[in-house]
């Protein structure tokens, strides 16, 4: 099994953290693993991405050009990845902003009311642990216990009175992804 992810979204939306949880949540599992950020020098509000692959295989590039997965939490994201899903692969949106919703109809496209859910909650930061959620919920490649685990692990001490709160969050994305049909 090989998983080549692409999440992407606004600086400070949790893009790079939620690839690092991904990544050692994958290592937990004695995966072989890669996350390669990228993000301009405006870090927050500014467009970031990064890569994550997860395979049971050695990696041989951490460059790809297409992806099996596509997380996508901004309209910049949408119209830089879409494209670039591998047919029968996934997109999973937030649809929080997002003006022009994604159209193939060779790929499998669901939504994740992430910021909704999370201000629901009353934690806005815990959106991209929903995202997580509902990723991991259409595609498990990680268990949830590796998932606390890479918590743990990328997480310093002294936030780690959050995991409680974070792994809630990820059961509730668990819940919540939904299919659309492009038209």
């Amino acid at each position: 099994m090989t998983e080549e992810i692409i999440i992407a979204g606004f600086g400070g939306q949790g893009v790079l953290s939620m690839g690092k949880i991904l990544a050692y949540s994958g290592i937990m599992q004695d995966q072989e693993v890669s996350w390669m950020p990228s993000y301009g020098p405006e870090m927050r509000g500014g467009t970031a991405n990064v890569t994550v692959i997860v395979s049971d295989e050695r990696i041989s590039s951490p460059i790809l050009n297409f992806y099996d997965t596509a997380i996508v939490l901004n309209q910049q994201s949408m119209d830089k990845f879409e494209s670039t899903v591998k047919p029968g692969g996934l997109l999973l949106y937030d649809p929080n902003g997002i003006i022009h919703h994604p159209t193939r109809k060779d790929i499998n496209i669901y939504k994740i009311e992430g910021a909704r859910l999370a201000a629901e909650m009353g934690n806005t930061k815990i959106f991209n642990m929903i995202v997580l959620g509902a990723f991991l919920k259409l595609k498990p490649i990680v268990k949830l216990e590796n998932v606390i685990l890479g918590l743990k692990k990328s997480l310093p001490e002294r936030y780690h009175k959050l995991i409680p709160m974070n792994e809630t969050a990820v059961k509730k994305g668990m819940e919540n992804p939904e299919k659309i049909v492009a038209v």
